[in-house]
This record gives C-alpha cells, structure tokens and sequence, in this order.
C-alpha cells in the first residue's frame, strides 16, 4: 500500500442526488435525495483512502431534478479551479441520475483540461438494502487516478461501467442499469477499482473545446418540444413567445414532425431562432435534408445527439454565434 502521503489528490464535488439520499422511515416507500453531506459519503466507502487523497466539497444540495444552469455554471467553475491546481490528478463529482447525463455533457463542452473528470451517482439510496452508491464512489476514484484517464473527457461511471459524457444516457426508472452507450459504446469497464479502458472520445471535448463558461453569467434560453401523433403549433409558437433563443424538436422517428408544426418552427427559425431537430426515439442519426428539407427552412440537425444534449449544445452554441450554419457545423464536430 502506498504512502497516504504520495497517493493522487482528487477534489470530490458533492451536488447531492440519490447517492447522498436516504430511506424514508417507517417501511414508506421512496427516499429523500440529497440527505447525506459530501463528508458522509466519503466516510461510507473508507476504502477509497487507499486510492487517493480526497477533499470533499458540497457545490450544491439538490434531487438532480431540480439541477438547473445556476448549479452548472457554479459547479464548472468550481471544478475548473480545483483542475486548474497541479497536484489535483482529477475530480470527481457525486450527482443525481436523472439529469447527470446533461450535466456530463455541458462539463465536457466547457471544462478545459486533460484531466479526468468522472461524475458518479446512484439508483439506490445510501441507506437502501444493496446500495450501489459506494461501490459507484469507489470505482469514480479508481477511475480519475488511472493514469491513462487523460485527454478522455468528461466521463460517467456506474455499475461497473465507464461512459462518455457525449454518448451517455439514462434509459431505465429504477434500474441499477439504467446507463447505455448505445452509439459508439462504453469508454471501458471498472471492477472493484481495476480500470479496463476501451476506445478513446472520437469527437471534440474538454481542452479542445471551443466553448468556456468564462464571463458567463447565465445560459442562453433553449426549450425542447416532444412531439406526438396530433401534435398542435401552438406548443412551438408559445416556446418563441416566452423568450425562447433555440427551439429543440424532440421530432418523431428521423427528427420529423406534421407539416403545421414543420411551418410554425420555420416561422420560428426565419424570425431568428434557432431550430435543431432531434429524435424522441433514443437511438440513430438525425441527418440533414432526408425527410425535412433543412437548407430551405434554416433547421440544424441533431446528428447523435438526443433532444436533452442537443438542447446543451445549443445552449453554448448560441454563447457564440446564431448563424444556423455555423451552429450545425458545431454539431458536426462536438
């Protein structure tokens, strides 16, 4: 066993979820999210002192359903000053599952670093029969002092499972599974801490980026619209009406919608905002000008990414231009 002394430094970043949740009392079923300090969870999985020397952080306090871009913001600063320190070897930040793999996402757009920053969470409560919060925790930090973690991006681990920020999406309720890769597959596996790593990211991230939260004091305002057999305009002509800079379609099947709300969202992109077109489906490629002719109507398609993180994308696209063409570009590339 190595020194205390000369073991990797790794800042934890607490923002509450599930993994910090506890059991309500009683036999009540269900939990209460973020119940647990960043200090608790640590003290859980003592095991993780033989890996690294951890210093706990609580950036926020929050179910991940209420994770918002005030946290974002807080929490990508807070990460990139502990990177920015060099003899901090990576981060690991504690999340809910609900929304981590936007957050994932946006970290992996805006951190500038090669050093690994894994976000970790749980399905189950830290007090539930069979918690999966600690051996989460505990393979998080095996992954961030791995020394060939570098120049991967932000990454997402749970269930022995190592994920890509950009591929990454949450696919069960309740399942300790519930994570897929499903485009271009798992970053590796981690077993009680021993790393097997897989290909390297294939698009543009972290240190590469182009995108910076530097002088942000807020995110530009993007709304994601399902769609559905009968789906009315007015659900898009309200989204522009409330201030909306980018629209996202959540559109069905290869990111398409009927032909009066394909006309409201040309309004929408010929008065100035901007129109990506996703899929609600969960899977494949939403490519330009197969069914929607995307050129004549001023839309940016969505390629891989899912309705939630082309609406991350879009978000910090709009920090830097509203030009359509430009804004695809950057979807082609990140």
């Amino acid at each position: 066993m190595q020194p205390a002394n000369s073991l990797p430094r790794v800042r934890l970043l607490a923002t509450g979820g599930t993994i910090a949740g506890t059991q309500l009392l009683g036999g009540k079923r269900g939990y209460v999210a973020a119940a647990l300090s960043a200090d608790a969870l640590l003290t859980a999985v003592p095991q993780v002192a033989q890996l690294a020397r951890l210093e706990a952080e609580q950036v926020a306090a929050i179910g991940s359903q209420d994770m918002d871009e005030t946290v974002w913001l807080k929490l990508a600063a807070r990460a990139q000053a502990a990177l920015d320190e060099s003899d901090v070897a990576g981060v690991v930040i504690t999340h809910g599952t609900d929304t981590m793999e936007e957050t994932a996402f946006f970290l992996n757009l805006v951190l500038r670093t090669e050093k690994p920053v894994v976000l970790v969470g749980a399905m189950r409560p830290a007090t539930a029969i069979s918690a999966d919060g600690p051996m989460n925790l505990f393979n998080a930090v095996a992954v961030a002092v791995h020394p060939e973690m570098r120049g991967r991006g932000v990454l997402v681990v749970a269930n022995d499972e190592i994920h890509f920020a950009r591929e990454v999406a949450k696919t069960n309720t309740t399942q300790v599974g519930t994570f897929r890769s499903t485009h271009r597959g798992l970053a590796g596996l981690v077993h009680s801490g021993r790393v097997h790593l897989y290909a390297a990211p294939v698009r543009r991230h972290t240190a590469a980026s182009d995108f910076s939260i530097d002088g942000l004091a807020h995110l530009p305002r993007v709304e994601i619209v399902y769609a559905y057999a009968g789906m009315r305009p007015e659900l898009i002509r309200a989204a522009v009406q409330a201030g909306a800079a980018g629209l996202v379609l959540a559109g069905v099947g290869d990111g398409n919608v009927n032909a009066a709300c394909r006309a409201a969202a040309a309004e929408a992109a010929k008065a100035g905002v901007i129109v990506v077109r996703s899929s609600r489906t969960g899977g494949g490629v939403v490519e330009r000008n197969i069914e929607i002719d995307d050129d004549a109507l001023g839309f940016v398609a969505a390629e891989e990414l899912n309705p939630a993180k082309a609406r991350v994308l879009l978000q910090l696209a709009l920090t830097r231009t509203r030009d359509p063409r430009a804004i695809q570009e950057m979807f082609h590339v990140y």
